[in-house]
Protein backbone atom coordinates (compact mmCIF):
# COMPACT_ATOMS: atom_id res chain seq x y z
CA UNK A 1 0.00 0.00 0.00
CA UNK A 2 1.35 3.11 -0.58
CA UNK A 3 1.41 5.65 2.47
CA UNK A 4 -0.22 9.06 1.13
CA UNK A 5 0.05 10.86 4.69
CA UNK A 6 1.97 12.88 6.59
CA UNK A 7 2.87 14.13 10.47
CA UNK A 8 -0.02 16.83 10.45
CA UNK A 9 -2.75 14.15 9.17
CA UNK A 10 -1.66 12.11 11.49
CA UNK A 11 -1.99 15.09 14.30
CA UNK A 12 -5.07 15.58 13.21
CA UNK A 13 -6.70 12.51 13.49
CA UNK A 14 -5.31 12.06 17.54
CA UNK A 15 -6.73 15.41 18.38
CA UNK A 16 -10.06 14.51 16.86
CA UNK A 17 -10.07 11.43 18.35
CA UNK A 18 -9.25 12.63 21.94
CA UNK A 19 -11.53 15.68 22.22
CA UNK A 20 -14.60 13.87 20.03
CA UNK A 21 -15.14 16.83 17.76
CA UNK A 22 -13.91 18.23 14.96
CA UNK A 23 -14.55 21.68 16.03
CA UNK A 24 -12.73 21.64 19.16
CA UNK A 25 -9.98 19.94 17.41
CA UNK A 26 -10.11 22.94 14.70
CA UNK A 27 -9.88 25.06 17.42
CA UNK A 28 -6.54 23.51 19.39
CA UNK A 29 -4.75 23.03 15.86
CA UNK A 30 -5.59 26.41 15.02
CA UNK A 31 -7.14 25.47 12.10
CA UNK A 32 -10.25 25.87 10.07
CA UNK A 33 -13.14 22.62 10.57
CA UNK A 34 -12.88 22.08 7.13
CA UNK A 35 -9.47 22.19 6.92
CA UNK A 36 -9.36 19.14 10.03
CA UNK A 37 -12.09 17.51 7.66
CA UNK A 38 -10.14 17.42 4.44
CA UNK A 39 -7.17 16.56 6.29
CA UNK A 40 -9.32 13.32 8.10
CA UNK A 41 -10.68 12.33 4.71
CA UNK A 42 -7.29 12.81 3.21
CA UNK A 43 -6.03 9.56 5.96
CA UNK A 44 -9.40 7.68 5.87
CA UNK A 45 -8.53 7.68 1.73
CA UNK A 46 -5.03 6.24 2.17
CA UNK A 47 -5.90 3.68 4.85
CA UNK A 48 -9.12 2.70 2.70
CA UNK A 49 -10.73 2.64 5.87
CA UNK A 50 -13.46 4.53 8.15
CA UNK A 51 -12.62 6.20 11.09
CA UNK A 52 -15.01 8.23 12.67
CA UNK A 53 -19.07 7.09 12.82
CA UNK A 54 -20.66 10.79 12.68
CA UNK A 55 -24.06 11.28 13.84
CA UNK A 56 -26.24 14.49 14.28
CA UNK A 57 -24.94 13.85 18.14
CA UNK A 58 -22.34 12.31 18.63
CA UNK A 59 -18.98 10.81 17.01
CA UNK A 60 -17.25 7.86 17.75
CA UNK A 61 -14.37 5.86 16.82
CA UNK A 62 -14.28 3.09 14.31
CA UNK A 63 -12.91 -0.27 15.45
CA UNK A 64 -10.17 0.53 12.64
CA UNK A 65 -9.93 3.75 14.46
CA UNK A 66 -9.32 2.44 17.79
CA UNK A 67 -6.50 -0.09 16.32
CA UNK A 68 -4.68 2.45 14.09
CA UNK A 69 -4.88 5.06 17.50
CA UNK A 70 -2.03 3.16 19.07
CA UNK A 71 0.12 3.15 16.36
CA UNK A 72 -0.50 6.59 15.07
CA UNK A 73 0.52 7.67 18.34
CA UNK A 74 3.95 5.52 17.98
CA UNK A 75 4.33 6.80 15.03
CA UNK A 76 4.74 10.72 16.20
CA UNK A 77 6.61 9.47 19.27
CA UNK A 78 9.35 7.55 16.96
CA UNK A 79 9.26 11.01 14.81
CA UNK A 80 9.92 13.41 17.65
CA UNK A 81 12.55 11.26 18.93
CA UNK A 82 14.15 10.90 16.05
CA UNK A 83 14.71 15.04 15.59
CA UNK A 84 15.45 15.39 19.11
CA UNK A 85 18.83 12.46 18.73
CA UNK A 86 19.11 14.34 15.16
CA UNK A 87 19.45 18.15 17.00
CA UNK A 88 21.13 16.64 19.63
CA UNK A 89 23.96 15.05 17.63
CA UNK A 90 24.26 17.89 15.26
CA UNK A 91 25.19 20.32 18.78
CA UNK A 92 27.29 17.55 20.14
CA UNK A 93 29.30 17.58 16.55
CA UNK A 94 29.50 21.31 16.91
CA UNK A 95 30.61 21.54 20.28
CA UNK A 96 33.06 19.03 19.46
CA UNK A 97 34.45 21.10 16.14
CA UNK A 98 34.43 24.32 18.31
CA UNK A 99 36.53 23.07 21.08
CA UNK A 100 38.44 20.46 19.77
CA UNK A 101 41.56 21.08 17.04
CA UNK A 102 42.73 17.96 15.64
CA UNK A 103 46.23 17.96 14.04
CA UNK A 104 48.13 14.97 12.11
CA UNK A 105 51.73 15.36 12.41
CA UNK A 106 54.71 13.31 11.13
CA UNK A 107 56.43 12.72 14.65
CA UNK A 108 59.28 14.98 14.24
CA UNK A 109 57.58 17.88 14.47
CA UNK A 110 55.58 16.78 17.31
CA UNK A 111 58.91 18.13 18.97
CA UNK A 112 60.12 20.31 16.54
CA UNK A 113 57.48 23.22 15.88
CA UNK A 114 54.26 21.90 17.81
CA UNK A 115 55.43 22.82 21.43
CA UNK A 116 56.12 26.30 20.06
CA UNK A 117 53.21 26.35 18.48
CA UNK A 118 51.10 25.46 20.97
CA UNK A 119 52.30 28.14 23.41
CA UNK A 120 51.63 30.97 20.67
CA UNK A 121 48.47 29.45 20.46
CA UNK A 122 47.55 30.01 24.37
CA UNK A 123 49.32 33.16 24.64
CA UNK A 124 46.81 34.20 21.79
CA UNK A 125 44.07 33.04 24.42
CA UNK A 126 42.70 30.53 22.79
CA UNK A 127 41.70 27.43 24.61
CA UNK A 128 40.33 25.00 22.78
CA UNK A 129 41.51 21.68 23.90
CA UNK A 130 44.26 20.03 20.97
CA UNK A 131 44.03 16.18 19.65
CA UNK A 132 47.43 15.06 17.91
CA UNK A 133 47.22 12.18 15.41
CA UNK A 134 51.40 11.73 15.06
CA UNK A 135 51.57 9.65 12.16
CA UNK A 136 53.52 8.75 9.04
CA UNK A 137 53.99 10.91 6.45
CA UNK A 138 51.59 9.11 4.09
CA UNK A 139 48.99 8.78 7.09
CA UNK A 140 49.09 12.17 7.75
CA UNK A 141 47.97 12.76 4.41
CA UNK A 142 45.17 10.10 4.51
CA UNK A 143 43.86 11.32 7.85
CA UNK A 144 43.82 14.70 6.53
CA UNK A 145 41.93 14.03 3.31
CA UNK A 146 39.38 11.88 4.92
CA UNK A 147 38.52 14.62 7.10
CA UNK A 148 40.13 12.76 10.48
CA UNK A 149 42.18 15.81 11.13
CA UNK A 150 41.81 19.70 10.48
CA UNK A 151 45.17 19.87 9.16
CA UNK A 152 48.34 18.25 9.17
CA UNK A 153 51.83 18.37 8.69
CA UNK A 154 53.96 16.12 6.57
CA UNK A 155 56.54 15.71 4.05
CA UNK A 156 54.00 14.27 1.37
CA UNK A 157 50.85 15.64 -0.02
CA UNK A 158 51.96 18.51 -2.45
CA UNK A 159 50.81 16.45 -5.31
CA UNK A 160 47.49 15.20 -3.95
CA UNK A 161 44.47 16.43 -5.75
CA UNK A 162 42.10 18.21 -3.11
CA UNK A 163 44.18 19.00 -0.86
CA UNK A 164 46.45 22.12 -0.14
CA UNK A 165 50.47 22.25 0.67
CA UNK A 166 52.26 24.96 1.74
CA UNK A 167 56.27 25.16 2.45
CA UNK A 168 56.95 25.46 5.85
CA UNK A 169 60.78 24.35 5.88
CA UNK A 170 63.59 21.74 4.14
CA UNK A 171 64.88 19.42 6.41
CA UNK A 172 67.99 17.85 5.68
CA UNK A 173 68.99 14.40 6.75
CA UNK A 174 72.13 13.95 8.83
CA UNK A 175 73.99 11.10 10.79
CA UNK A 176 73.60 11.38 14.28
CA UNK A 177 76.64 9.13 16.18
CA UNK A 178 78.37 9.45 19.66
CA UNK A 179 81.22 11.50 19.83
CA UNK A 180 83.42 9.11 20.47
CA UNK A 181 82.92 8.24 16.92
CA UNK A 182 85.98 9.61 14.23
CA UNK A 183 83.24 10.31 12.34
CA UNK A 184 82.31 12.75 14.80
CA UNK A 185 85.33 14.80 13.55
CA UNK A 186 84.42 15.47 10.32
CA UNK A 187 82.30 18.96 9.46
CA UNK A 188 79.91 17.13 6.62
CA UNK A 189 80.22 13.07 6.05
CA UNK A 190 79.20 11.21 2.92
CA UNK A 191 77.85 8.00 2.20
CA UNK A 192 80.83 6.49 1.20
CA UNK A 193 82.54 7.04 5.26
CA UNK A 194 79.81 4.79 6.44
CA UNK A 195 81.01 1.46 4.81
CA UNK A 196 82.71 0.59 7.98
CA UNK A 197 79.48 1.50 10.32
CA UNK A 198 76.58 -0.03 11.83
CA UNK A 199 74.23 2.22 10.25
CA UNK A 200 70.60 2.46 11.73
CA UNK A 201 68.11 3.32 8.93
CA UNK A 202 64.67 4.26 8.71
CA UNK A 203 62.25 1.28 7.98
CA UNK A 204 61.52 -0.16 4.15
CA UNK A 205 58.23 1.46 3.31
CA UNK A 206 58.08 4.54 5.29
CA UNK A 207 58.98 8.36 3.74
CA UNK A 208 62.01 8.34 4.92
CA UNK A 209 62.91 5.65 3.60
CA UNK A 210 61.37 6.31 0.14
CA UNK A 211 63.43 9.82 0.08
CA UNK A 212 66.67 8.18 0.55
CA UNK A 213 66.17 5.50 -1.49
CA UNK A 214 65.77 7.70 -4.08
CA UNK A 215 68.49 9.85 -3.62
CA UNK A 216 71.17 7.04 -3.54
CA UNK A 217 69.60 5.28 -6.30
CA UNK A 218 70.23 8.30 -8.35
CA UNK A 219 73.92 8.72 -7.31
CA UNK A 220 74.08 4.82 -7.85
CA UNK A 221 75.25 4.53 -3.87
CA UNK A 222 74.70 1.35 -2.25
CA UNK A 223 74.37 0.74 1.49
CA UNK A 224 74.27 -1.88 3.32
CA UNK A 225 72.13 -1.27 6.80
CA UNK A 226 72.44 -3.02 9.81
CA UNK A 227 69.36 -1.67 11.80
CA UNK A 228 65.96 -0.88 10.38
CA UNK A 229 63.68 1.56 12.71
CA UNK A 230 60.15 2.57 12.43
CA UNK A 231 60.64 5.44 14.92
CA UNK A 232 63.23 8.63 15.07
CA UNK A 233 62.81 8.42 18.89
CA UNK A 234 64.84 4.90 18.60
CA UNK A 235 67.37 5.89 15.97
CA UNK A 236 68.63 8.42 18.11
CA UNK A 237 68.53 6.18 21.20
CA UNK A 238 70.58 3.70 18.93
CA UNK A 239 73.23 6.70 18.05
CA UNK A 240 73.34 8.02 21.56
CA UNK A 241 74.23 4.27 23.12
CA UNK A 242 76.90 4.15 20.85
CA UNK A 243 75.46 1.02 18.70
CA UNK A 244 75.24 2.25 15.69
CA UNK A 245 75.21 5.37 13.39
CA UNK A 246 72.01 6.90 12.81
CA UNK A 247 70.42 7.82 9.44
CA UNK A 248 67.74 10.21 9.98
CA UNK A 249 66.27 14.16 9.79
CA UNK A 250 67.42 16.89 11.52
CA UNK A 251 64.44 18.08 12.84
CA UNK A 252 64.18 14.83 14.77
CA UNK A 253 66.96 16.01 16.78
CA UNK A 254 66.11 18.00 19.36
CA UNK A 255 67.52 21.71 19.94
CA UNK A 256 69.37 20.60 23.28
CA UNK A 257 70.30 17.66 21.99
CA UNK A 258 71.78 14.79 24.28
CA UNK A 259 75.60 15.51 25.12
CA UNK A 260 76.00 11.77 23.77
CA UNK A 261 75.44 12.43 20.51
CA UNK A 262 76.60 14.58 17.93
CA UNK A 263 74.25 15.22 14.37
CA UNK A 264 76.49 15.79 10.93
CA UNK A 265 75.31 16.64 7.42
CA UNK A 266 75.39 14.06 4.77
CA UNK A 267 76.65 14.73 1.45
CA UNK A 268 77.47 13.13 -1.73
CA UNK A 269 74.30 12.86 -2.14
CA UNK A 270 72.61 15.26 0.15
CA UNK A 271 68.78 13.98 1.01
CA UNK A 272 66.07 16.79 2.20
CA UNK A 273 62.52 16.74 2.34
CA UNK A 274 60.48 19.87 2.38
CA UNK A 275 58.06 19.70 5.37
CA UNK A 276 54.59 21.34 5.07
CA UNK A 277 51.07 22.27 6.00
CA UNK A 278 48.52 20.26 4.14
CA UNK A 279 44.87 21.06 4.57
CA UNK A 280 41.58 19.82 2.09
CA UNK A 281 40.87 22.28 -0.47
CA UNK A 282 37.62 24.74 -0.13
CA UNK A 283 37.70 23.26 3.45
CA UNK A 284 36.48 26.05 6.08
CA UNK A 285 38.45 25.55 9.58
CA UNK A 286 36.67 26.76 13.44
CA UNK A 287 38.01 30.06 14.28
CA UNK A 288 40.25 28.33 16.31
CA UNK A 289 41.59 25.84 13.93
CA UNK A 290 42.16 28.20 11.47
CA UNK A 291 44.29 30.53 14.12
CA UNK A 292 46.23 27.04 14.91
CA UNK A 293 46.89 26.87 11.43
CA UNK A 294 47.64 30.25 11.20
CA UNK A 295 50.41 30.41 13.32
CA UNK A 296 51.78 26.84 11.33
CA UNK A 297 52.40 28.57 8.50
CA UNK A 298 54.44 31.71 10.08
CA UNK A 299 57.06 29.02 11.89
CA UNK A 300 60.14 30.35 11.24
Amino acid sequence: MRINFDFTDLSTFLAVAELGSFQRAAESLHLSQSAVTRRIQKLEESLGVTLFERTTRSLKLTLAARLFRDRAKAILDNAEEAIYAVSDEQSQLQHHRNTIITIATIQTATHAMLPQLIKQFREAGFTSRIRIMDLFANDVVDAVAEGEADFGISFMGAQEPGLEFQHLLDDHFVLAMHPDNPLSQQTEISWADLHDQAIAIPWKGTGNRMLIDNALSQSEVALEWTYQVRHSATLLGLAESAVGVSILPSSAIPRQIPERVIAKPLVGPAVTRVIGSVRRSGHTLTTAAESFYNLLNQWQ
